[in-house]
């Protein structure tokens, strides 16, 4: 079986811009299909309308299969006990549902909890079990790795790995490489499908954008000499017409005949000319139709006036008076890029709250009162337009708008009110107004979530480059592994 798009044009109701335009494309559902693209693409668009939403609503054909299905689905009654309300969603035997539940890691006792006491890395797994049991099912999986920790990735990807097609949005370079045989990647243009993981898709885009950016230039330089040659030829061809009326600095006349020859000649030569710098013309505006002119980033930290700029002895985190952390110590001095790792649970955002001042703690923490710290928390909120965004923070907006529109945001994303923007833009958001924030330290939890590939590259890229000061936490081992200098485990 087959999904295919052949000339696909949507648009949301009331929307004035399309969300797609004349699409059109293959997947096998034999394939288990990563896909990729920037956020504010329609990833989880196109998903709806692989599932069938949004029927009468768009132009041209959709042939997809008739178990095409969205991941999650809903619990019908969350208070059950998880295995009675995974029976009911599947329909399968108990022992089929605990084997499959088995494979993704969840023990005996969690299914006897009620599904709604199941953390969310538990409901992943517990529904990614009961849907590929359902019969005649193509799951099309939305970002499924949201806030897990390492472990259960590690988990869901050796789950997939054995499952026989399937279509994943996912924004982990490494989960993808784990697998995925083939990369959807909505370009800006374009769709296109490519047989591999992301690691494979990357390294072809990176050579075709590096043939493409090398023809450009040799194209750019062609069109500059025919250009120089097309007036070069017109000044011959105006000369010699002039020529059949006499020769300069002569009293004889010309030989009409052999000028107006020589005249129509040049002509000729003229139009071969442009025609041949229309052409290349042509082909230089067909290059890098798909290349992200996203520009580097930037990030200003402050120099604080000693080196070390916080230590914590023994601290552990509380919430409601109960200590919610292990005891930690560690220092973080000025170039430090500190991760803190651990399973789902272990306390890692509460360490920053209470390092931040948000949370009660035990132990001790020393943070001079003049150390300046940028905060970007793990769920985003921002709301109003982004001018309006940028005023509330109190940041400098054209530095603001600069970061955003290197991050992808387009004309219309600067018109919109954040609260509606998709989880991946208003992620951005949050992080933009950090990257604009001048301090000595930067205290980031889970900074990626949401966010596509690309954008997370240029803001490992930027990291390596600036140096800022950095306490983090983050599941994408890629960015982790990259990034941090030191690694605190919880």
């Amino acid at each position: 079986m087959t999904i295919r798009f052949d000339g696909v044009t949507f648009a949301y109701p009331g929307s004035g811009e399309n969300v797609f335009e004349n699409l059109s494309f293959s997947v096998d559902t034999e394939w288990k299909t990563g896909l990729i693209g920037r956020n504010g693409r329609g990833k989880t668009t196109l998903l709806r309308l692989m599932a069938g939403e949004f029927e009468g609503e768009y132009s041209g054909s959709i042939r997809r299969p008739a178990g095409a299905e969205l991941f999650p689905c809903p619990v019908r009654e969350e208070d059950m006990p998880a295995l009675d309300a995974l029976e009911e969603l599947c329909g399968a035997e108990e022992w089929r549902l605990r084997r499959e539940l088995s494979a993704l890691g969840l023990r005996g006792e969690t299914l006897s909890l009620p599904f709604s006491a199941l953390s969310g890395g538990e409901r992943t797994r517990a529904l990614l079990a009961a849907m590929f049991l359902r019969e005649g099912r193509f799951l099309l999986i939305d970002e499924p790795t949201n806030h897990l920790d390492g472990e259960a990735k590690a988990a869901i990807a050796a789950y997939l790995k054995q499952k026989r097609g399937f279509l994943l949005v996912s924004h982990d370079r490494e989960f993808l490489d784990e697998c995925v045989d083939h990369i959807l990647a909505v370009n800006r243009s374009d769709v296109e499908v490519q047989a591999g993981n992301y690691s494979s898709w990357r390294e072809n885009a990176d050579r075709r954008e590096r043939f493409e950016r090398e023809k450009n230039e040799k194209l750019r330089a062609e069109i500059g000499r025919l250009k120089d040659s097309a007036r070069r030829t017109a000044g011959w061809s105006a000369r010699t017409e002039a020529e059949k009326f006499g020769v300069r600095d002569s009293g004889l006349k010309a030989d009409r005949g052999y000028v107006g020859h020589k005249a129509a000649k040049l002509m000729k030569t003229s139009k071969v000319i442009e025609a041949r710098k229309l052409r290349a013309a042509e082909e230089k505006s067909a290059l890098l139709k798909n290349l992200e002119e996203s520009g580097s980033l930037k990030i200003f930290p402050l120099e604080f006036y000693r080196d070390r700029l916080l230590e914590v002895k023994d601290f552990v985190a509380l919430r409601g008076g109960v200590p919610v952390s292990p005891p930690l110590s560690f220092s973080i001095f000025a170039g430090d890029r500190v991760a803190l790792n651990g399973k789902n649970g272990s306390g890692k955002s509460s360490v920053l709250h209470a390092i931040l001042g948000r949370e009660a703690y035990l132990g001790s923490l020393e943070k001079p009162p003049q150390l300046k710290i940028s905060f970007a928390e793990q769920e985003a909120r921002p709301s109003g337009t982004p001018a309006e965004y940028a005023r509330a923070c109190g940041v400098d907006a054209a530095l603001f708008f600069s970061v955003l529109a290197r991050l992808g945001f387009s004309g219309k994303d600067f018109s919109a009110d954040l609260s509606e923007a998709s989880e991946g833009q208003k992620k951005k958001a949050v992080l933009a107004r950090s990257l604009s924030e001048r301090a000595h330290l930067y205290v980031w939890d889970e900074p990626l979530n949401f966010i596509d590939v690309l954008s997370r590259v240029q803001i490992e890229e930027l990291i390596l480059e600036f140096r800022p000061t950095l306490l983090f936490v983050e599941h994408d081992g890629a960015f982790r592994k990259n990034v941090a200098t030191r690694t605190v485990e919880l």
